[in-house]
């Protein structure tokens, strides 16, 4: 039997998938038959062959033509994709996806039509690349009551933290030679400003904890406002900073189950299992009960490992359908729609804090600013007097955990202390 595919976009990973499939790693493999590729443009060069029949401005026309089996879909963005997405499910097609973004912010609509037409929505490779963390977190750690879900899922900034951290570069010499590999976009914003990871714990989260996530409800905060010098007083203290995506459990007001959503840039501990994961490789750190940890690592991006967990996906749609087994939605399965996600506010999360602060060098300064931090209810764990520019002294903090919402308002009373020039940084400290 030939099983005939369709694919949108001949990108980066849409041509490691054409690579794959040309030489097959797997003897299931050698049935499928690329039938037609959806581009944007006819005359752009290919870097891998294709027959020119093969190629289509149509894209509409590959998603609903009878003679295609399933349809992968790569190109990335909400719209076409969404709509060729609900388009194949509706003429009863299968799809393999890598799109996050799509999945992050339609995925109810997606599998709650997947489910009626009773087709498989598979997207292993919309998180962390060649990692296989959604089958794991849909099945291998389904029996585990998930505590918590830490992952560095952005291998852009990993790349920018880690020259920063080794190399000793600037945000904007780090983010230069990120462009420079081809592991930047020019507009980086996505990346940068934590979007990308937010798309992709929100993904997550709804796999680990059986909810549909509000994609615009998770808080980002990117990593452009960490400097040389916090990375320097982070490493004298024993941290490293990474750009975390997390979602866990959290008590909400009234007792109510909640979850902690967030992307930010935080310290770890070097001693940390997320802690050592450098250059442009993701990790995820899963929590659960009766699990303990686990941690799922690996390259998070490229066209090798992104193309390879595809056709994993391929492979999977390939042996249910030999064996006639169905497949489950892979979100909340095919019998409901999921629970909306309760997310705590950022206000309410308890967190350690680094705080950098700029100040006159002059007797009681530390002691005023330790007195506005009582007055908030927020322990210092410690306060430090660093080095000294002109009459201003730098003075780094740390605190014990607090709510966000009362370090803040400390901050803000230090903010107009007279003595006080500037807070030029604020970070979470996460253990």
């Amino acid at each position: 039997m030939v099983y005939r595919v369709g694919l949108l976009g001949l990108g980066t990973v849409g041509t490691g998938v054409v690579e794959i499939l040309q030489r097959p790693p797997h003897p299931l493999l050698q049935a499928v038959e690329i039938a037609a590729v959806g581009v944007r443009s006819l005359d752009k060069p290919r870097l891998v062959p294709i027959p020119p029949e093969c190629l289509t401005t149509n894209l509409e026309g590959i998603v609903s033509d009878p003679e295609i089996d399933a349809v992968i879909e790569l190109m990335g963005g909400l719209e076409p994709a969404r709509s060729l997405i609900l388009k194949a499910i509706d003429h009863g097609k299968p799809v393999i996806t890598a799109n996050k973004a799509v999945i992050a912010r339609y995925g109810e609509e997606i599998f709650q039509a997947a489910a009626q037409a009773r087709v498989a929505v598979l997207l292993e490779a919309a998180v962390g690349g060649g990692i296989p963390v959604i089958q794991a977190l849909q099945q291998s750690l389904r029996a585990s009551r998930i505590q918590a879900v830490w992952g560095i899922i952005n291998g852009t900034t990993n790349f920018i933290l880690s020259q920063m951290a080794q190399e000793g570069s600037s945000f904007a010499e780090a983010l230069a030679q990120a462009q420079a590999h081809g592991y930047a976009e020019a507009d980086p914003s996505a990346d940068v400003e934590g979007w990308d990871a937010a798309d992709k714990i929100a993904i997550l989260a709804s796999l680990a904890f059986g909810v549909s996530v509000p994609r615009q409800a998770i808080p980002c905060e990117g990593i452009g406002s960490i400097s040389s010098t916090d990375i320097r007083y982070a490493r004298e203290w024993g941290y490293t900073f990474k750009l975390l995506a997390i979602a866990q459990r959290a008590e909400g007001q009234g007792g109510e189950p909640t979850l902690d959503i967030r992307v930010h840039p935080a310290l770890l501990p070097v001693t940390h299992p997320l802690a050592n994961i450098h250059g442009v490789d993701n990790a995820v750190w899963v929590q659960g009960d009766p699990l303990g940890q686990v941690v799922l690592s690996g390259p998070g991006a490229g066209r090798g490992p992104t193309a390879s967990a595809v056709v994993g996906d391929l492979l999977i749609l390939l042996a249910h359908l030999q064996t006639g087994a169905q497949l489950p939605n892979p979100l909340w399965g095919f019998a409901a729609s999921p629970p909306v996600a309760s997310l705590l506010p950022l206000a309410e999360a308890q967190s350690e804090f680094y705080v950098r602060v700029l100040a006159q060098d002059r007797p009681g300064v530390m002691g005023a600013i330790g007195t506005c931090f009582g007055r908030h209810g927020v322990s210092l764990e410690s306060i430090t007097q660093k080095e000294c520019h002109q009459e201003l002294a730098e003075i780094v903090i740390l605190t014990h955990s607090v709510r966000e919402a009362d370090c803040r308002q400390a901050l803000a009373e230090i903010q107009q202390l007279p003595q006080v020039a500037e807070i030029p940084s604020l970070f979470r400290v996460l253990r």
